[in-house]
Formats: structure tokens, C-alpha cells, sequence
């Protein structure tokens, strides 16, 4: 399965292995394992649903900065009602790796988005 748009790209191949999911944003790339996608996921889905219960209360310029940490993953987005960026630091519990991903306005929205749909349409 895949996804992608000009600066970023989502690619899920199970064939490929123990790292059977790649993200790249512009130009860097990460591969993750499966648990390691679908904790992403919960983290994004957690993310999300603490920033719908505040949108509506934003004004349209106000700023917002959101931080969530959910081993092995720390999520901040950061922006405003309609456009925000993320910065997402990952530290493996195995302590073998570890990386710090940012997503730039607005590819963030759409990748956070096509990250939930993959997960989703998963048997």
C-alpha cells in the first residue's frame, strides 16, 4: 500500500520484513516495524482527539502547542486552529535506536491522516 503527495510518502510493504513500514518527508526516511506503526498510530490518535476537544474553543490565529509522551514515542504538534506542524522523537524500548521526525505544515495533517487510514484498512 502506498501513499504520497510532492514532499512525503508512506509505504507499507509486509514482505519486506521485520521494517515493513517507510515514511518519508521530504528529504529523509524512516523505516519502522509493524508495533512500532501502530504505537504511531495510537499516538496520533490520542493527539488528535485532545486537539478536537479544544479546536473549537481556538480562534483562528491563536497558537497551540500540544505535547503527548506515550513510550516509545513523544509527540508535539504545534500550530494553529487550521495548519500545524509536528515533531515526533522516538526511542526504541530495547534502547537500540532511536530518531526525531518533524512534519512541516501541512504535510503533517496529511500524513497523520493517511497513517490512520493505512492502520485502519489493515486485516
Amino acid at each position: 500500500m502506498l501513499a504520497e503527495e510532492k514532499n512525503w510518502k508512506l509505504i507499507k510493504d509486509i514482505k519486506k520484513g521485520k521494517f515493513c513500514f517507510l515514511i518519508r518527508v521530504n528529504n529523509w526516511a524512516i523505516e519502522l516495524q509493524k508495533h512500532e506503526f501502530e504505537l504511531l498510530y495510537k499516538l496520533l490518535l490520542k493527539l488528535n482527539s485532545q486537539f478536537l476537544e479544544i479546536k473549537d474553543e481556538l480562534m483562528d490565529e491563536e497558537l497551540i502547542n500540544l505535547e503527548i509522551e506515550q513510550m516509545p514515542w513523544y509527540a508535539e504538534l504545534e500550530g494553529k486552529k487550521y495548519e500545524w506542524n509536528l515533531r515526533l522523537i522516538f526511542e526504541s524500548l530495547e534502547q537500540t535506536r532511536s530518531f526525531e521526525m518533524y512534519w512541516p505544515i501541512p504535510i503533517a495533517e496529511n500524513l497523520s491522516f493517511e497513517i490512520k487510514k493505512m492502520w485502519e484498512s489493515m486485516d
